[in-house]
């Protein structure tokens, strides 16, 4: 992947792991805007790194995402990397009925909703830009942690999306790649830290990343992921038992 002279739009980009990639695609010399739900944290971001362009859009939202595309294409018509980073992981007993139905499916309308619809709003600015598209999955696609069976389901979904995506965009020039964290030390993952997951920091994120894409790597697997990939085809039973093991606790008592 060429790392200079881009424009970039990151989902999720005010916080977390978006705003690590941000701010080192922004060191590089490129064009950044990110996008948040919160009006408030950009503005705070915005104080802070001066060079960001911040749009505020919910990607659960498909009326949000739609206005997100024409303003994009009105404003950085050169836009050409997108990356879908917006994503949120909740603990969930699966034991324990809930009256909020819809709230059930909040990680997929984010996980996976705001990737298929953002992806399709600038596909043709994409498109015409030949650009690049990098989806953010889990290694936890390969094997899930079954204190949060939902937002794992949603990374293999994205997992299996971008194969497919890949493979209809190859005559276009557009380039899809799929970053694949392990545990990362964010606000999202301070309960699973906490109960005793290993993590690695955003800057060791950002570090072997960079280091995969200079090199063109289309799939990414910084840290454990990449030993979550091999041991669900080695040893899928073990490796689903001990992840089981590891992430009981943190399953809520009461259906969330």
């Amino acid at each position: 992947m060429k790392l200079t002279g881009r424009t970039i739009l990151i989902t999720g980009g005010s916080a977390g792991i978006g705003l690590a990639f941000a701010l080192k695609f922004l060191e590089l010399g490129n064009q950044v805007i990110v996008t948040g739900r919160r009006q408030s944290v950009l503005d705070e971001v915005k104080a802070k790194y001066p060079n960001l362009h911040t749009i505020q859009s919910d990607v659960a939202d498909p009326a949000q995402i739609a206005a997100l595309g024409s303003r994009i294409k009105k404003d950085f018509p050169r836009l050409d990397v997108l990356m879908n980073n917006a994503g949120i992981f909740l603990p969930r007993n699966l034991k324990a009925p809930t009256s909020d139905l819809d709230g059930l499916m909040t990680e997929v309308n984010i996980n996976v909703g705001g990737v298929i619809r953002t992806t399709s709003a600038l596909i043709d600015v994409l498109t015409a830009n030949k650009g690049t598209v990098i989806n953010v999955s889990s290694g936890l696609a390969f094997v899930p942690l079954p204190a949060a069976p939902i937002y794992c389901a949603t990374k293999a979904a994205i997992h299996s999306y971008t194969i497919s995506l890949r493979f209809q965009l190859e005559a276009t020039g557009v380039e899809v790649i799929e970053l694949m964290p392990p545990a990362v030390k964010t606000d999202m993952t301070t309960e699973l830290v906490e109960g005793g997951a290993s993590a690695i920091t955003t800057d060791d994120l950002v570090k072997q990343s960079f280091s995969a894409l200079r090199s063109g790597s289309l799939e990414i697997h910084p840290g454990q992921s990449r030993m979550l990939a091999l041991l669900s085809r080695l040893a899928p039973s073990f490796i689903n038992r001990q992840l089981w093991k590891a992430s009981k606790p943190l399953v809520p008592a009461r259906a969330s």
